[in-house]
């Protein structure tokens, strides 16, 4: 199958910037630990950018609507990148679309490797203090709260991944037709 280096050179670039931007939202909406080393890093790759934005985006309670434009833009730039890149036209209402489809399918994506790196950690090291695996918790733990309020754990047994694992799979399949452009995922 033909694939083009540019393209592929784009997306990596673009896309590890977007993973970046969407971990800062992240951390924010989850209220994770500030001072962690990860968190710091991640606040210094992305604050040239936000800060910019905040002055003329306010937050939304605990939204911070600056670190969501910016993730739309990053993911907007790689959608005309990869247009033009593979020299096709496509409408404005087909940006937005591939521009909030893939923002959103990223997003998951984020939740899904976040998902799967604590269910590994609970096996091999629960309870690390390890900057990384701190961070990871305080990211998935609204979600495993929000699932074992609908179900509860069985015997010491927490279900809850598995339920999590299946909505987020199911939620990037709905999504999964729009996230395509001639065959190249964005």
């Amino acid at each position: 199958m033909y694939s083009d280096p540019f393209v592929m050179l784009v997306k990596v670039i673009c896309n590890l910037y977007l993973f970046i931007v969407l971990l800062r939202l992240v951390l924010q909406l989850t209220r994770a630990d500030f001072y962690n080393p990860i968190s710091q890093g991640i606040v210094k790759a992305t604050s040239p950018l936000i800060l910019p934005l905040r002055k003329v985006i306010p937050a939304i309670g605990r939204l911070d609507t600056a670190s969501l434009v910016l993730a739309l833009a990053v993911q907007l730039v790689t959608v005309f990148l990869i247009v033009l890149i593979k020299g096709v036209a496509i409408s404005p209402i087909s940006y937005a679309v591939y521009t909030f489809a893939g923002t959103l399918y990223h997003l998951l994506d984020l939740y899904f490797w976040a998902m799967l790196i604590s269910v590994i950690l609970s096996w091999v090291a629960p309870g690390a203090n390890h900057p990384g695996a701190m961070l990871v918790g305080q990211i998935t733990a609204p979600l495993y709260r929000a699932c074992q309020r609908v179900i509860p754990t069985l015997g010491g047994l927490d279900l809850s991944p598995i339920f999590i694992f299946l909505a987020i799979s199911f939620l990037q399949m709905m999504i999964s037709p729009y996230i395509y452009i001639l065959g190249t995922r964005i």
